[in-house]
């Protein structure tokens, strides 16, 4: 009967037969990867349930885009990627919930502030002495343009001139960069 049924379903473009091996392709992919992908989840989660959901919607993820996938050459990386990567966003929505509820200020990345001054030294050493000193005075130590005026001995209008030509200076640079 079942045959019968299949013989009588009308055809996509492609062949049923191709349709029924795209599937067969990803059910064996699923049994051969599912115990591994399950027990490296266990292992980085600690946990069961939180292991057995991230692999779910891993392999899911995989299955919506299993024409794509199964032409890899990896699909296996694919997968733990793909696990991977939704552990990380399980973890950062956490964290990001934890601290709206209890009010907290996120945690020192001391990574992040060195990069962050190793754009700003880099960007500053892009522009003249004279604009650099007028951003580092009015933009970083908050200074007006009249006290930066009269640390450097210029006009306050001559500060802000040189500090907006620091700007675009800095911005033009950026730019050529990102190209």
């Amino acid at each position: 009967m079942q045959e019968m049924n299949r013989l009588l379903r009308p055809q996509a473009a492609g062949s049923m037969e191709d349709g029924r091996m795209a599937g067969e392709g990803f059910e064996a992919f699923y049994e051969a990867e599912r115990d591994g992908l399950f027990g490296a989840l266990v292992l980085i989660t600690g946990n069961r349930h939180e292991a057995e959901e991230i692999a779910e919607d891993a392999f899911l993820a995989l299955w919506e885009r299993w024409d794509r996938v199964s032409g890899l050459e990896d699909p296996t990386g694919y997968l733990y990627r793909t696990a991977m990567n939704g552990f990380r966003k399980r973890r950062r929505r956490a964290a990001l919930a934890v601290r709206h509820v209890l009010h907290l200020a996120p945690a020192e990345d001391l990574f992040a502030q060195a990069d962050a001054r190793q754009v700003v030294a880099q960007a500053l050493a892009g522009i003249s002495r004279r604009q650099r000193a007028a951003l580092v005075l009015t933009e970083m130590l908050g200074f007006s343009s009249e006290e930066a005026g009269r640390a450097l001995g210029i006009r306050p209008v001559t500060v802000r001139v040189l500090a907006s030509q620091g700007r675009a200076a800095i911005k033009n640079n950026m730019e050529r960069n990102d190209e």
